[in-house]
């Protein structure tokens, strides 16, 4: 549920934030999106993706890419001849998420991707103009929440709790 106040979008569901919004040309106000791209090395895959759910992330899109950044290239032998590997491999994880996700999105990365080597990565934030969910037509805000987004955030909670039980911390 949206309830508009001035400035401000208030959001109803599992987790209650305020989302700022920018004026627009029509007078009216667009809500702050933004999308947060990430390039991470593949065996940080599972824990970047556990700690962006536990911040409330819940839609994420997975590509496998290669690239050369401060990274050394590696010369190895193959069938007698000297290689050069350029590139490595590395996944970029792409996120749009509302102004109150991108902060706790962006630590979340930062502390589940570094392991404090050249090659950890990057994070890049865009600004996005305006989103529509292409089956019910929804927009912007209303167009991000999953729809499923509610068990998720719950899991996550769950598994937070247990990993911190786990770790001989008291579960509430």
């Amino acid at each position: 549920m949206l309830c508009v106040h001035d400035c401000y979008v208030i959001l109803i569901s599992c987790i209650s934030r305020t989302i700022p919004l920018t004026p627009c040309l029509t007078g009216g106000y667009l809500p702050i999106m933004k999308l947060i791209t990430t390039i991470v090395r593949p065996e940080r895959l599972p824990e970047v993706k556990a700690a962006l759910f536990q911040a409330g992330v819940t839609g994420i899109t997975l590509s496998r890419v290669s690239g050369h950044g401060g990274e050394q290239e590696i010369v190895s032998q193959y069938r007698g001849n000297t290689v050069v590997m350029e590139f490595h491999e590395k996944v970029k994880i792409e996120m749009v998420c509302s102004e109150p996700f991108v902060e706790p999105c962006i630590k979340a990365i930062l502390a589940s991707a570094r392991t404090g080597e050249v090659g950890d990565g990057k994070i890049f934030v865009q600004a996005i103009e305006r989103v529509i969910r292409i089956r019910t037509g929804e927009n912007d805000n209303a167009a991000l929440t999953a729809v499923n987004a509610d068990v998720v955030q719950r899991a996550a909670i769950e598994s937070a709790h247990h990993a911190g039980a786990v770790a001989g911390e008291e579960a509430p």
